[in-house]
């Protein structure tokens, strides 16, 4: 059966951006979607070598967000958000009311108010709205939740996750520190560290085992080059049925590129993955036994799936197919939405799934500063 091909727009993502490659790249991947228009950049320059590298004609590619969403109204299928954080909440808000589907990436807000006014937007509108969380989309991760969901585990009693990088702290060849954008370089409710970090963790803690966090402790501090902002948090947490987790993400951790490690600790078996080393899955049961599963092991029920194999088991998949992954999800969910059919993926997250993350960081902030365990409110206002 042939799927349509969702015609796409982009707002942000210009070929001077990584985040803005990597999802052009994941969207051609699997001939799901097609870019046909973009308001890449406001720098008219940066814009028009994105539309000619892309092969988009000049006269789809725009430097003023709200003329591109007036004028490719009716000739798109979805919007894809790639800017800045901080800017976000109006470019949502503002694709939602002229009845755009959204794609946002991470972090969908810098608050869960900013959150909660976008959830009642898209409630209003009726409207379709994702938030792209990448590493669910790596295929091991996907067969560990698969298998924590079938019981292979038994009841999930710790996790241990961690998030270390060391941006904030490294020196550039010629000796000094490495610059990040500006925008990064400012705190508000919550510590942009958590927007870019913190998301992850809080969001596959909640992919794995759909428990939910009712209290935390936390200790955030500044280690790195730049001492205005956060750059290094720990957290203990309780969530629902007796789950304990400890949370570490750092920019300041010097040696670390981006050490993504989930450690699930159940009562009959534990299961580790490292982003680092993507394609393994390493199991330990009560026995004593060790098994390390990849694509192609036997025992595996869900990353051996043919969407998965693009290339085969030994020529290792990453970053860019995990993002594909998700965009082959985010497509079928499209389809259903078009079609006006209901169709819940466990692979495509809300509003709902950012908002709730929005609120566990804030918890965490509040309870560094204030030096004491803080309530998670995963209630939804009335």
């Amino acid at each position: 059966m042939n799927k349509k091909i969702v015609k796409l727009g982009f707002i942000g993502g210009g070929v001077n951006s990584a985040v803005g490659s990597a999802h052009f790249i994941a969207t051609q991947m699997d001939g799901r979607f097609k870019v046909e228009a973009g308001c890449f950049s406001r720098d008219e320059t940066v814009s028009m070598q994105t539309a000619e590298q892309w092969s988009i004609p000049k006269e789809r590619c725009y430097t003023i967000d709200k003329e591109f969403l007036e004028q490719e109204k009716d000739r798109l299928d979805a919007i894809i958000i790639l800017t800045p954080t901080p800017t976000h909440v109006e470019l949502v808000i503002d694709a939602l009311r002229l009845g755009y589907p959204v794609i946002c990436e991470k972090a969908l807000a810098g608050s869960s108010a900013e959150a909660l006014l976008i959830m009642k937007i898209q409630e209003e509108q009726q409207g379709f709205l994702a938030v792209t969380y990448n590493y669910t989309g790596y295929p091991m991760l996907r067969e560990l939740k698969h298998m924590i969901a079938h019981g292979r585990l038994g009841k999930i009693e710790q996790i241990h996750i961690e998030m270390p990088q060391e941006g904030f702290a490294r020196l550039n060849r010629e000796g000094n520190p490495l610059i990040p954008q500006q925008w990064r370089l400012r705190d508000d409710l919550i510590p942009t560290l958590s927007l870019d970090l913190g998301v992850h963790l809080h969001h596959i803690i909640d992919f794995l085992t759909g428990e939910k966090p009712y209290e935390v402790v936390s200790l955030q501090s500044s280690r790195g080059n730049f001492r205005q902002v956060i750059d290094n948090s720990m957290s203990i947490a309780r969530y629902t049925n007796d789950l304990e987790c400890s949370f570490w993400f750092s920019k300041a951790a010097l040696g670390y590129r981006n050490g993504l490690r989930v450690r699930v600790f159940g009562e009959k078996a534990s299961a580790e993955w490292f982003q680092m080393e993507p394609e393994y899955l390493i199991y330990h049961d009560n026995k004593g036994h060790k098994n390390i599963y990849d694509r192609a092991s036997l025992e595996v029920e869900l990353a051996h799936q043919l969407r998965y194999n693009r290339f085969k088991s030994g020529h290792p998949a990453g970053f860019l197919e995990a993002f594909a992954n998700l965009y082959h999800d985010i497509a079928d969910s499209l389809e259903s939405f078009h079609d006006k059919v209901e169709r819940l993926s466990d692979y495509v997250f809300t509003a709902q799934h950012a908002w709730e993350g929005l609120i566990m960081l804030e918890a965490m902030n509040a309870s560094s500063i204030e030096r004491c365990w803080k309530s998670v409110d995963l209630n939804y206002p009335e």
